[in-house]
């Protein structure tokens, strides 16, 4: 099990970690939840009704990959297309916005509670729902990464390019967090597909 999720009876996941790998992915679904912000909270004792058809922002983030997990829905340089996709991003993003830290919160919580033995491993045992919060935001974080390393959409050579970085290349650990984060993904996807 080591370095892979493995399915669990109750139909969630389970991977070993040891404490190094437990600090990274905490201190990245940190970093994830300070990027995506604290989001606009109803202040206490405002009406809820109004709270819940409250409208966010219209305009896409200038941050490159705060625009990447808050894509326009609709792109296109057509001016009814930008338009729709205002109006669509006003509607959602605020929820968009709180599932991706209820997801990322959820990464740290359950890392939070894992008991490692004096040689510092320890199994992460996730149920159903809590996998389906992983897979999301190893997601995000993936989007997050790839996005500061400047991997596209199409640069299917890319990828291969980045396993060649030298050692002494700063962009390194980014790197290999983004590709273990894929192993990571991956397995996880296998799991709950099983």
């Amino acid at each position: 099990m080591a370095g892979h999720f493995e399915a669990t009876p109750d139909g969630g996941a389970a991977v070993a970690l040891d404490e190094v790998e437990i600090s990274i992915l905490r201190s990245l679904a940190v970093q994830l939840l300070e990027l995506v912000g604290p989001g606009d909270q109803a202040a206490e004792g405002s009406d809820p009704l109004a709270a819940l058809f409250a409208e966010g922002p219209s305009e896409p983030p200038t941050d490159p990959a705060l625009a990447r997990l808050f894509p326009d829905a609709y792109g296109d340089d057509d001016k009814e297309l930008r338009e729709a996709s205002s109006e669509f991003r006003r509607f959602t993003e605020i929820d968009l916005r709180a599932r991706k830290r209820e997801d990322a919160l959820a990464v740290v919580r359950s890392l939070d509670s894992v008991t490692t033995d004096e040689d510092g491993s320890g199994e992460l045992r996730l149920t159903a729902d809590e996998s389906r919060q992983w897979l999301g935001a190893l997601n995000d974080l993936r989007l997050t990464i790839g996005t500061r390393l400047e991997v596209g959409d199409d640069d299917q050579g890319q990828e291969g390019s980045l396993y060649r970085l030298p050692d002494s290349d700063p962009r390194k650990p980014m790197v290999l967090a983004y590709l273990w984060l894929g192993a990571l993904q991956e397995t996880l996807v296998e799991t709950l597909m099983s």
